[in-house]
């Protein structure tokens, strides 16, 4: 894992600034590994930690950032993405609009506090995954689960143009944001029941699973004993989950001749945007953005994935 730098160019001997991924559990995270790898290539004093963080210790954590005064930014997962958007000073418009948040922005203030914007980078992690994948427009799809990751790929789908969205779900009253979200986009949005979901999966051109770890473990059996061979021909399923990987669900879907799309790729792309925010949000926007390539090659080294 490379080493966090301790000066920026220009700044020799500066102070780093602090930055985390939240969650619970975050143990696995391959954050720490990506934001790293770019923050050294880029020579910036940022250091970058994993936080085991669970709903209600979230408060006082977003008041330590405040008043440590150093923070350049938060990347959030589950199960905070929703908590999160009430404890933030602003919202961008596709956060206030998906009402999830995964990216906190930290700046200072004139005033000598800290301004929290909240944004979301998982639609742009789940539009260029899929795209790198092979997916093109306006796909049959379907999402397996409601919580806070569904409504951004409520919104990724939106921006390739599908026809329509069903949603799985195990409780439907959970999943009335991405119902009303898909309403917004005006993409027609089908809420269906969990159980259902293994004889329907092959009729779709993309799934997304936004289940966590394993949760779509005993689906993936159902799935293998009603499917035959070839079903999937052609489809793709993003599994947002990475570790474990292969996941039970992406098995079962390769074995049954469809693609997989690991969800480390969602990760890869949504922390290139999320590097670009950081950066910037302690005035070194310019060079994030002019690296790009640079920076998604060296995160991709940084997790063991094939550069671009």
């Amino acid at each position: 894992m490379p080493a966090t730098p301790t000066a920026a160019p220009g700044h020799p001997g500066a102070a780093p600034f602090q930055g985390a991924v939240l969650g619970h559990p975050i143990g696995h995270s391959k954050s720490p590994a990506l934001h790293r790898a770019a923050y050294q290539l880029l020579g910036l004093p940022y250091e970058y930690q994993a936080i085991d963080v669970e709903v209600p210790e979230l408060p006082e954590l977003i008041e330590r950032v405040r008043a440590e005064r150093n923070w350049y930014g938060l990347s959030v997962t589950m199960p905070l993405k929703n908590a999160v958007v009430d404890l933030v000073d602003d919202l961008t418009p596709v956060a206030r609009a998906l009402g999830a948040v995964n990216t906190v922005v930290a700046t200072a203030t004139d005033d000598g506090g800290t301004h929290l914007l909240g944004d979301n980078t998982d639609v742009a992690g789940i539009v260029n995954a899929l795209r790198h994948a092979g997916v093109g427009d306006r796909p049959r799809a379907a999402i397996l689960g409601g919580g806070g990751t569904a409504v951004s790929a409520v919104a990724a789908l939106a921006a390739l143009q599908a026809p329509g969205v069903d949603v799985f779900v195990r409780n439907p009253e959970k999943a009335a944001a991405s119902r009303e979200v898909s309403l917004a986009l005006g993409l027609p949005c089908e809420l269906l029941p969990f159980d259902g979901a293994a004889r329907a999966l092959a009729g779709y051109d993309v799934v997304i699973s936004t289940l966590p770890p394993r949760g779509a473990d005993t689906m993936a059996d159902e799935f293998l004993g009603l499917t035959a061979d070839g079903a999937t021909s052609g489809a793709f399923l993003l599994d947002v989950a990475y570790d474990p990987w292969p996941s039970a669900i992406a098995e079962a879907w390769e074995r049954r001749g469809g693609t997989i799309v690991a969800g480390i790729e969602m990760l890869l792309y949504q922390g290139v945007e999320q590097v670009k925010l950081f950066a910037a949000a302690r005035g070194n926007g310019g060079p994030a953005t002019e690296r790009t390539r640079d920076v998604i090659n060296v995160m991709c080294d940084a997790i063991g994935l094939a550069g671009r």
